[in-house]
C-alpha cells in the first residue's frame, strides 16, 4: 500500500535532525569496533578488507543513484500528463496497473530480468520498477491535490496553463513530490541487496559471502552499512523535503 505523504510542517533547522546522524555514526562505530577489534579468520579478512567492503558499497550507491534518476526521469513528466483533467481515466487505469505491479515481489522481478540479461542493467531496470510508483502516484495527487480557487485566480490574472501549472501548481506540488522520491530512495537502498543475485554487486554481494562463509561478522558489517545507507538518504531526503515545505508555506 502507497502512504501519500504530507507536507512537513517543521523548520529545517529542528534539533531532531541531528538524530539520525548521531545515530548512524555511533551505530557504526559499534558494529565497526566490535568487528574489526575482534580476532578474524583468513576468510573474514578477506571478506572485510577495506578495498572489498568499499568497492561493494560503490557498486550499491552506483545501483541506487541509475535507478533512481531512472525513474525520476519517467515517473515525474508521466505523473505531469496524468495529473491534468482530460487523462483522469488513464491516470486510474496506470494507478491500478501500478498497484499490480508493486505488489509483485522484487526478488522475482530481479530473477526474471536475470534470466533476459545478467548483470547491471536489469538490476537497474528492477529497481526502478520497484520504486517507481511512490514517485508517480504522489506527482499526480500532489497536482491534483493543488486548491482549485488559486488555479482559477491565476487564470483570471491573465495566466496562460502553462504558467498556471509551472507558477502555481508544481511549486505548490513539490513537498507531495519530494515525499515520493523519498519513499523511492529508500525502496532501492533496500532492494538494491538483492542485485548481486543476478551478478549486479552492491552490499547484497557481501551478505552472500556472509551466508555462504557462515561468517557472522561479515554478516554485521554488511548488515550494518545497509541499514546506516537507508538512515543517511532517508535523513538526506528529509531535510529537502523539510525546507522545500518551509519554502512553500
Amino acid at each position: 500500500m502507497i502512504v501519500v505523504a504530507g507536507r512537513g510542517r517543521r523548520v529545517p533547522g529542528s534539533p531532531d535532525l541531528w538524530v539520525t546522524p548521531l545515530l548512524v555514526v555511533a551505530g557504526l562505530l559499534v558494529a565497526f569496533g566490535t568487528v574489526y577489534t575482534g580476532r578474524l579468520d583468513s576468510l573474514e579478512r578477506r571478506a572485510l578488507d577495506p578495498a572489498n567492503v568499499l568497492g561493494q558499497l560503490a557498486q550499491h550507491l552506483v545501483l541506487t543513484a541509475y535507478s533512481t534518476v531512472l525513474v525520476l526521469a519517467i515517473a515525474l513528466p508521466l505523473g505531469l500528463v496524468l495529473s491534468r483533467p482530460r487523462f483522469v481515466v488513464a491516470a486510474r487505469a496506470v494507478a491500478v496497473i501500478g498497484g499490480f505491479a508493486q505488489a509483485l515481489p522484487a526478488f522475482g522481478v530481479l530473477i526474471l530480468l536475470g534470466f533476459w540479461r545478467f548483470g547491471l542493467l536489469s538490476a537497474v531496470l528492477g529497481l526502478t520498477l520497484a520504486a517507481f510508483l511512490p514517485v508517480l502516484r504522489n506527482t499526480i495527487v500532489g497536482l491534483q491535490e493543488v486548491d482549485e480557487t488559486l488555479v482559477e485566480a491565476a487564470r483570471g490574472m491573465g495566466m496562460s496553463a502553462r504558467q498556471c501549472l509551472l507558477r502555481i501548481e508544481i511549486p505548490l506540488a513539490v513537498p507531495v513530490i519530494v515525499a515520493g522520491v523519498r519513499v523511492a530512495l529508500v525502496l532501492n537502498v533496500g532492494t538494491a541487496t538483492l542485485a548481486s543475485y543476478i551478478g549486479a554487486g552492491g552490499l547484497g554481494a557481501l551478505i552472500q559471502q556472509a551466508l555462504l562463509l557462515n561468517r557472522l561478522a561479515v554478516l554485521v558489517v554488511a548488515g550494518s552499512l545497509v541499514a546506516a545507507l537507508a538512515l543517511v538518504v532517508d535523513w538526506l531526503a528529509g531535510l529537502v523535503e523539510r525546507v522545500v515545505a518551509a519554502r512553500t508555506l
